[in-house]
């Protein structure tokens, strides 16, 4: 079944535009003159998996149609195409809900590569609620089948983390990889430490999941090659609080998603998103901290080349203390540099 667009736009013209663009890629438009009628329409019982919306529209424009449908209809993604050529009305709509955002005039690839990645996330997050759903059926109606439903949701779950790093692939290649080799990096030094394996299970999960909520970032932020402006580097820092609103709430996930939440903060404190330090800070995310950084210092960035193995050892060695849980750090330096070669090739072969 073709999935249901509903393209919001005052201006007839360019909403026709549209909605040939979408139609010609197989999806199914309605199509809204401005925020009032699309509230009608899907009021009337219309069920939509995109809303597609101008920004500036008589009676009802984006950002008020964006707090409605937040209100109303959570579930549906929302797009807001603006001309207006102030970045800072366009990363206001996303902090207000929105999934993306358009800069007209833009192409027919532009628009269907956002729409193609506000679906994915869609249905990853249907997913998601489904599964909850399910659990508290089971819970409900087959108590003495507990522990047997329980595993069994556990190896579902580890599908969705799958799924999760598929879609994360979609949005960002490089990023796919580098969540690989973090994960990896992470257990080898969790297993040093001498943690539980029941443990790392839990802590390569997040480390896994790491990066999920960069899903919810623009890609004119993610992707821009040059630094980052004060309001584009805000809407960046959201990631880690993006991720953990995805994963939260799934049960086999809850741990991880504190992981997601806090493998920025720094452990004097001065990390963020909530500026937590030392023991604050679950174990799993320093952990994760450190992996994440060895691998990010040895990586092409758009704004530095990928640099040595042994400056990246000199580069954690530094910020032990500050930036690094000292223990952690202290493992992770004693442990032999061709464990993380053996690690990186691996996880390219693979």
């Amino acid at each position: 079944m073709a999935e249901r667009v509903l393209v919001v736009e005052d201006d007839e013209a360019v909403r026709k535009i549209i909605v040939s663009m979408l139609t010609g890629a197989d999806y199914e438009c309605r199509e809204a003159g401005d925020g009032i009628e699309a509230l009608a329409l899907l009021d009337s019982g219309n069920e939509f998996e995109l809303v597609l919306s101008n920004l500036m529209m008589p009676r009802l424009d984006g950002i008020g149609l964006l707090g409605r449908l937040n209100e109303k209809y959570p579930e549906i993604p929302v797009v807001i195409e603006t001309a207006m050529h102030d970045i800072s009305v366009a990363l206001a709509a996303v902090r207000n809900g929105a999934y993306d955002y358009l800069m007209k005039p833009f192409g027919r690839e532009q628009l269907l590569n956002t729409v193609r990645r506000a679906l994915e996330t869609r249905r990853l997050k249907v997913k998601n609620r489904d599964y909850q759903r399910n659990l508290e059926s089971l819970l409900e109606s087959r108590t003495h089948q507990l522990e047997a439903a329980m595993k069994s949701l556990e190896r579902a779950y580890d599908m969705m983390l799958e799924a999760f790093g598929d879609a994360l692939g979609l949005k960002d290649g490089a990023t796919e990889g580098h969540s690989k080799r973090v994960t990896a990096f992470t257990i080898g030094i969790a297993r040093a430490m001498g943690i539980p394996e029941d443990q790392i299970t839990v802590i390569s999960r997040g480390a896994f999941l790491h990066d999920i909520g960069k899903m919810a970032i623009p890609d004119q932020i993610l992707r821009k090659p040059g630094a980052l402006s004060p309001d584009e580097n805000s809407i960046m820092r959201e990631y880690c609080l993006r991720g953990f609103e995805m994963l939260h709430k799934v049960p086999f996930l809850a741990e991880a998603a504190q992981i997601v939440y806090s493998h920025q903060e720094h452990y004097d404190g001065a990390g963020y998103p909530r500026g937590l330090k030392g023991m604050e800070i679950p174990l799993g995310a320093r952990v994760v901290a450190v992996s994440n950084a060895l691998d990010s210092i040895m990586s092409d960035v758009p704004y530095r080349p990928a640099r040595s193995l042994r400056e990246a050892r000199e580069e954690i060695r530094r910020w032990s203390g500050r930036q690094f849980d000292p223990q952690v750090a202290e493992t992770f330096l004693s442990m032999p540099d061709q464990i993380w070669i053996d690690l990186r090739k691996q996880i390219v072969a693979n």
